[in-house]
């Protein structure tokens, strides 16, 4: 009868260890959680931010290691975000196509939300031992509108409505995430402008760029 044993031999010090279990196949991230502020470009003449255009979003993703290190992986998944527009675009009658560009108003601000499709590709100086490493995480994101609201108070009175019919109901875009542990920068670029062609202005239709925190939870 022949008896051994076996032991794993790592660079890392144990008291840098943030995982204790030696699991060769283990798969990093699978939750995450953004904040952003939102940019919009291609936007029509006269068009202005005003404030901070916050933005949430949220999500499950699956973590497909490609390689034998597991440092490359592949990851899909589901989420859902939000982003609010504080600019001075007046949605006045959406149904009619009743826009307008003005900046004297109380208050004005558009809320869209969306159920969000990632596709992307990662690498990390990860190993099974410890969950602080080094990100690039770079893909692809569709994302379906579910719905939309705005609110504006001024010159015109009270005005809401909890529908935009112009809004492109389905928006394709590319991100990247880039950062060490929990502190993440993250930015979106949308291809698909936020409103339907003509909608807004004949050569306008309003593009997103979405900056950032990134947080990815185990």
């Amino acid at each position: 009868m022949y008896s051994g044993f076996a032991q794993v031999n790592d660079s890392i010090a144990r008291g840098e260890r943030t995982v204790k279990v030696n699991d060769p196949f283990y798969r990093e991230d699978q939750f995450y959680l953004g904040i952003t502020h939102s940019i919009y470009l291609d936007t029509p003449s006269g068009f202005n931010q005003n404030g901070i255009s916050t933005g949430f979003q949220a999500g499950f993703v699956r973590d497909i290691p490609i390689n034998k290190q597991r440092n490359w992986a592949i990851a899909t998944g589901v989420g859902l975000s939000t982003f609010n527009m504080r600019t001075n675009l007046l949605v006045l009658n959406p149904n009619m196509g009743d826009y307008e560009i003005n900046s004297n108003y109380d208050r004005n601000k558009q809320n869209h939300y969306f159920l969000d499709i990632p596709l992307e590709i990662r690498w990390r100086t990860s190993h099974r031992f410890s969950h602080k490493f080094w990100r690039i995480y770079t893909g692809v994101r569709y994302s379906y509108l579910l719905g939309s609201s705005s609110i504006y108070k001024g010159y015109y009175g009270e005005i809401k409505h909890s529908k935009d019919i112009h809004l492109n109901t389905s928006q394709l875009g590319a991100y990247v995430s880039a950062g060490f542990n929990t502190w993440n920068f993250h930015a979106y670029y949308g291809f698909t402008p936020l409103y339907k062609s003509g909608s807004i202005s004949e050569s306008h239709s309003i593009h997103t760029l979405h900056v950032g925190l990134m947080f990815y939870i185990l």
